[in-house]
């Protein structure tokens, strides 16, 4: 009887990685939702963050691993296979993540067993004696590079890859915007257009100066525009729909408006009360759909940040990139139309509706926006000036925002966005 030789310290974490490569690549799941359920083994907060660090590398470097590995086997592994995912884990440590090769290629060893074992240490070793390397920067998944270059060209597919090479800077978004100045130089950040400021990524934002008094809340500076693009509101009010985590809540509360933010998630919302808690802004929170929902009264202003592929997050998220098939575009595309048909009731007469999805799908933001101007003579677009703007970001010819990677790059990117701006006629 032989004794049970325990596994080299650091192989719960890789196991830990390769269950939310599953349930990214195999179960379509999200990968913030999948953390909590594969990492239920791992006790200290630094093993999970390494955790999810290495699968999202995967998923940032996929097209490239697969490739290294495929180029190294006789015969291709299934897309599925255990041993495809222990060899996407072993390289990516190793030939990103600056892990020693004897170190990347231990821990993961002991998630196979039998012949695949031996098949991912002859692989992986096979490629560390030929000096593999990634391409630098990554390849994009090939239906989504196909669909971009085809709809925004190869200089953004360029761009796109650049863009998903390393995890974005943090944004922040301020209570009080006249303090941008302060607040930047106090957490050593910069900013380029006021009530922003923009730090190197980090991950304990809990411990940074300004979070405990809410002077300030995480939100890219895209996802910023859409209740900038409203002004201040004095007192009026506004229906901010789909409003969890609630960065768009809080900012139309720190401008002055009477917010209704609804959101269809209770838990999402539960986030959202507690920044409304933190900050010491204030808003009224209603669970419940877009499409069913039945308003008190019309508003000064509605808001939808339509649900959509979040295509457009890549940077952050780049399990995106890997979930969403052309069909779900579709079926995602047709609800925002009905969405945005449903919020325009309830926009009173001379009020503004702004439409605005965080993707960059063809199909999504363009289309859903000129069909529902083509279907709602009522609703008069209302072109957004450059001087709304960030500088580096421009509307286009018709007045809408349509921000693609490649733009703000000297400054650290920003994230896909759509938006567009109609006013109701009085």
């Amino acid at each position: 009887m032989t004794d049970h030789i325990p596994d080299p310290a650091g192989t719960a974490t890789r196991r830990a990685a390769m269950k939310l490569l599953d349930a990214v690549l195999r179960r379509g799941l999200p990968l913030d939702s999948a953390l909590d359920a594969a990492a239920s083994g791992l006790d200290r907060a630094d093993d999970r963050a390494f955790a999810h660090a290495i699968a999202a590398e995967v998923l940032r470097r996929l097209a490239d691993l697969d490739a290294l590995i495929d180029g190294a086997t006789a015969k291709p592994l299934p897309h599925d296979a255990k041993a495809r995912f222990a060899l996407r884990i072993a390289l990516v440590q190793a030939l990103a993540l600056e892990t020693p090769a004897h170190a990347a290629i231990s821990t993961v060893l002991p998630l196979v067993d039998g012949g695949p074992r031996k098949l991912v240490h002859g692989v992986f070793g096979a490629l560390m004696r030929g000096d593999a390397k990634l391409s630098d920067p990554p390849r994009l998944p090939a239906a989504v590079s196909k669909r971009w270059r085809q709809a925004w060209g190869r200089q953004m597919v360029d761009a796109a890859r650049v863009a998903i090479a390393a995890p974005p800077p943090l944004d922040l978004s301020l209570a009080d915007p006249s303090q941008t100045a302060l607040w930047a130089d106090r957490l050593g950040g910069i900013s380029f257009t006021p009530g922003h400021v923009r730090l190197p990524a980090r991950s304990r934002v809990a411990d940074l100066p300004g979070f405990a008094e809410g002077a300030w809340w995480v939100q890219d500076i895209s996802a910023s525009l859409p209740a900038r693009l409203l002004g201040t509101g004095s007192k009026r009010t506004v229906l901010d729909l789909c409003a969890a985590p609630g960065g768009k809540t809080l900012q139309l509360a720190a401008a002055g408006w009477q917010v209704i933010a609804l959101d269809l998630s209770e838990n999402r919302l539960a986030r959202l009360n507690e920044n409304l808690n933190r900050t010491g802004l204030s808003a009224r929170t209603l669970v419940g759909d877009a499409l069913t929902f039945a308003a008190d009264a019309p508003a000064d202003a509605v808001l939808l940040d339509a649900p959509c592929s979040a295509t457009g997050i890549f940077r952050r998220h780049p399990d995106v990139l890997h979930r969403v098939r052309d069909k779900a575009i579709a079926d995602i595309a047709a609800r925002q139309r009905a969405m945005l048909a449903r919020a325009a009731d309830w926009v009173k007469p001379g009020g503004t509706l702004v439409y605005a999805v965080c993707s960059l799908e063809p199909q999504e933001g363009e289309p859903v926006a000129d069909a529902f101007a083509a279907s709602h003579s009522a609703f008069i677009p209302d072109p957004v000036a450059p001087e709304e703007l960030p500088a580096g970001i421009l509307p286009d010819k018709a007045g809408r925002v349509r921000i693609l990677p490649g733009m703000l790059a000297d400054q650290g990117g920003a994230d896909g966005f759509f938006i567009a701006r109609f006013r109701r006629s009085a």
